[in-house]
């Protein structure tokens, strides 16, 4: 992005995390309220969730376990608020729409975004929802 922090902070922006190995930022997640847009593509009330942002992940860390844990995270603190965690992703990212449906993460539907892909065309979303934590679930991430 042109302004690379601005991209990183985005508006409304609550938590955010950042994982290290030795000096290397290898992996970034956000949590920012979800919007309507968001909310109404996850079928769910806005005011019951919580948007995953600027999720990413260094192409050296990959299929480590990174975004697992930062997932992890958001539906940890999620959970702590009594909301649900939900995000968006780009339908030509078939590597994090594997990662989340392996994760137990459920597919409520597909939009198209308000910005272009690299090729031209208006980018198409799909919507992904947490899955719940039950009331005595033990999950700890490695934060």
């Amino acid at each position: 992005p042109a302004d690379p922090a601005g991209w990183l902070t985005p508006h409304g922006m609550t938590d955010a995390w950042v994982v290290v190995a030795g000096a290397d930022v290898v992996g970034h997640m956000a949590l920012t309220p979800p919007g309507p847009a968001l909310a109404t593509a996850a079928g769910l009330p806005e005011r019951s969730l919580l948007a995953v942002a600027r999720l990413f992940v260094s192409t050296r860390a990959r299929r480590r376990g990174v975004a697992a844990l930062l997932l992890d995270r958001a539906i940890e603190t999620g959970a702590a608020r009594g909301l649900r965690p939900v995000l968006e992703v780009e339908t030509a990212a078939s590597a994090a729409i594997g990662l989340y449906e392996r994760a137990g993460w459920r597919h409520a539907g597909t939009s198209t975004a308000d910005w272009t892909t690299a090729d031209g065309r208006l980018a198409r979303m799909r919507v992904y929802v947490a899955p719940a934590v039950p009331m005595d679930s033990s999950r700890s991430s490695h934060f």
